[in-house]
């Protein structure tokens, strides 16, 4: 019978801490009697001179009593434990349960309905003359919550379990011998659960293949690190790490596996490399010792088997990139890892892939996700590990490179060759491979073209890591930027500013988008002339040379232009770039009315702060021409879905709480979702074939929307200061006709 949503939501869980303090109070009996009886009847019986039947059988008797009375001491302490920890889990588990049910649903006009089998659906109820229609984002938000609750019931279920079998292996179903299994903690019984299933390979059943994801799943990424590593040293170390994980991988994404099965494998893929970034993290409480990442290295170039007679043997850099492509790595594990792989690709860009198969579907490898290349070109995962990994990406593009030997070790008194790892993965002449074991591969261009990109990508997320503070692809608001951050961007920019043609069709112009949406207000900084105005998100990228004396390493305008431009081709960047600069200057517009009584005219300050975005939009308007009409790189509905996907910015922006915006609140949602409406209903165009001939006309529309957006803005900043119809209609249409102006100028510099 399935462990259902009833009960675990019904269950009096005082009871079980009830239990918990009676097996307290049995533990700390047994203990004083089985001291006792160390230091009392054993004690007596080995002093004692025995003769007769006494010295075998009596003096046998007692030791065997002593044992027994030490092993029932034991064994209740281990049932303890266990109990303590499964009573905490589940307390915290059912209160979560709770308030999504009782508390987030009915917030969401949502109704929790348990259909057995461990699971709930999340439905809307029909409401008498209501037309049951619902955004996109109720819809999500519902299926979120559905998601939530199963997985909150999947979690209660695995330690029901747990603590089932463990308590049955203490006990040892021996009513008269005690002393069998012991666990310190319901940690130490599910580690040993999980090694025990992964002893059997790619033999695991379907069944038990889940069961060992749902042990990975829940307690891989505690944070005192006890389960993962107790996990990982149980493997018996890095190479049998290895060896299961490549038996198990091309087991799951064999050409004949079920979709059951690849479904399991990937989601092993993500647990375990979740969770050995929380082994390998120095800091955790419990994590593997440093030599892991000394012995990964010097396994990254040797061959992996893992059966008798195994003939294509990958290396093991292939293998542990499968892993890596999850988690948040600690700098000092992942980082030596990174240099030595980046280090053997410049010598050789095609060592890895001498050995990968061929003729088999793309999947098949040790990349089960199938996001970014089959996992044979171990650069591009160890990028990717980098793009959830922001403080060691941080690192990466910005400490002096060590060398290493072949084999992993250091080389002392050897020299990379390169400055920095920054120059060398943005060199032009960097060679990319092609890793994917797709047929037929160099002779479909559009495959090999899709394939060279993959390490593009995954550098490109690495750089957003670096850049933002955050994993690539995370909803949060970013920390401030750091120092070497913000110097990152920098020298992206002057970089692709300088030769903006290297960008051309490049797979980075999404990432390198979203990296200029979070430094939006350095941008638009550096177009206004005095930064101070619109201030930064932490440390300064240092884009502008409007005061060479506090900012001589400031760039060029025509630099920061060129490097917009050539992102703003990629539809996902001019979405990111378009909303993010909506943000801001939706901000900016609103401080100033927030601070009217600090200038002489307000209309002139305005104007002042509106210009920088009209110009970024005609940058963007221009781009985006450029790339739908004239160089045909994609269509104009794509960049109307770059829109629409984008509007997370809104909210990230004004979450950065730079200007006078509370952040939180009914505030900051109505400006959020002001922003996201504009953007949308603004810059979403009409992308029939007919509108895309005439050019100029395209190009005006998108004139005439950059400026209404402002005006709306504007408007709306106004009314909310105070300000009357009439008064706040002036502010607006002035600050339009700047928008106007700007825009052209943003327009003619982008098309040059």
């Amino acid at each position: 019978m399935a462990f259902t949503y009833m009960d675990l939501s019904e269950v009096d869980l005082g009871r079980l801490g009830t239990a918990v303090t009676d097996w307290k109070d049995t533990v700390d009996g047994l203990k004083a009697l089985a001291e006792s009886a160390r230091t009392g009847m054993q004690a007596k019986s080995d002093r004692a001179r025995w003769a007769g039947v006494n010295a075998t059988v009596t003096r046998e008797f007692v030791t065997k009593t002593g044992k027994e009375i030490s092993d029932l001491h034991t064994e209740a302490s281990s049932i303890h434990q266990v109990l303590s920890d499964a009573h905490t889990e589940l307390v915290s588990v059912q209160k979560q349960v709770r308030t999504a049910v009782e508390t987030d649903a009915p917030k969401l006009g949502v109704r929790v309905e348990d259909i057995g089998d461990g699971k709930v659906r999340c439905f809307f109820p029909h409401i008498r003359g209501d037309s049951d229609d619902r955004t996109q984002e109720q819809l999500d938000s519902k299926q979120e919550l559905e998601s939530r609750i199963n997985g909150l019931l999947a979690h209660a279920a695995e330690i029901d379990a747990s603590v089932a079998r463990a308590l049955s292996k203490s006990h040892g179903n021996d009513r008269n011998n005690a002393g069998h299994s012991s666990y310190e903690s319901l940690n130490d019984a599910q580690a040993e659960r999980a090694v025990e299933l992964a002893g059997k390979g790619d033999k695991m059943t379907d069944t038990e293949l889940q069961e060992f994801n749902r042990l990975m799943r829940f307690n891989g990424q505690e944070k005192d690190g006890e389960f993962a590593t107790q996990f990982y040293k149980g493997l018996g170390g890095p190479e049998k790490t290895l060896e299961f994980y490549a038996e198990m991988s091309i087991n799951g994404t064999d050409p004949d596996a079920s979709k059951v099965r690849l479904d399991a494998m990937k989601d092993l893929q993500q647990t375990m490399g979740l969770a050995l970034a929380n082994a390998t993290d120095p800091d955790t409480k419990h994590h593997l010792p440093g030599s892991w990442g000394d012995q990964f290295r010097r396994l990254g170039t040797q061959q992996i088997g893992w059966e008798q007679g195994q003939w294509n043997k990958p290396y093991g850099y292939q293998v542990l990139g499968g892993l890596l492509r999850y988690g948040n790595y600690d700098a000092r594990f992942i980082n030596p890892i990174a240099e030595h792989i980046t280090q053997l690709h410049k010598k050789d860009p095609h060592f890895f892939l001498s050995n990968k198969p061929a003729g088999q579907a793309d999947i098949y490898g040790f990349n089960p996700s199938g996001r970014l290349g089959s996992g044979n070109e171990p650069l591009n995962s160890v990028l990717e590990a980098l793009g959830h990994s922001p403080d060691a990406s941080e690192k990466f593009f910005t400490e002096p490179p060590t060398a290493y030997n072949q084999d992993g070790t250091v080389n002392k008194d050897g020299k990379p060759g390169f400055d920095s790892y920054l120059d060398l993965l943005t060199d032009k002449k960097f060679e990319w491979t092609v890793d994917t074991n797709d047929t037929n591969i160099l002779a479909d261009e559009d495959k090999t073209k899709t394939a060279l990109g993959f390490g593009q990508q995954a550098l490109g997320h690495a750089l957003e890591a670096a850049t933002t503070g955050l994993p690539y692809g995370s909803e949060a608001v970013p920390p401030p930027h750091s120092e070497e951050g913000a110097a990152i961007f920098h020298k992206l920019v002057e970089r692709y500013g300088t030769d903006p043609g290297d960008l051309d069709d490049s797979p980075m112009r999404a990432s390198l988008g979203n990296i200029t949406a979070d430094y939006m207000r350095d941008v638009q900084g550096a177009f206004m002339g005095d930064g101070s105005v619109v201030g930064t998100h932490g440390a300064s990228a240092h884009l502008g040379n409007f005061d060479l004396t506090s900012n001589p390493d400031g760039l060029s305008p025509g630099v920061l232009k060129n490097f917009l431009g050539a992102v703003g081709k990629d539809p996902d960047a001019y979405g990111a770039i378009i909303t993010s600069q909506e943000a801001v200057t939706t901000d900016l517009v609103n401080e100033a009315f927030h601070d009217a009584d600090k200038y002489k005219e307000l209309a002139p300050e305005i104007a002042n702060r509106v210009d920088p975005g009209g110009e970024i939009a005609g940058i963007m308007a221009e781009s985006r021409t450029q790339a739908v009409v004239d160089e045909k790189l994609a269509s104009d509905a794509e960049f109307n879905e770059g829109v629409a996907t984008a509007d997370k910015w809104a909210g990230r922006v004004i979450g950065m709480g730079v200007g006078k915006i509370p952040v939180g609140g009914d505030v900051v949602g109505w400006v959020v979702e002001d922003i996201q409406e504009s953007v949308v209903n603004h810059f979403t165009k009409d992308s029939s074939e007919e509108a895309l001939k005439d050019r100029d006309g395209f190009l005006e529309d998108q004139r005439s929307n950059s400026a209404d957006a402002i005006y709306d803005a504007t408007y709306t900043a106004a009314k909310e200061a105070g300000y009357d119809h009439a008064n706040a209609a002036s502010q607006a249409e002035a600050a339009q006709r700047e928008v106007k102006a700007s825009y052209t100028q943003g327009r003619q510099r982008a098309g040059k």
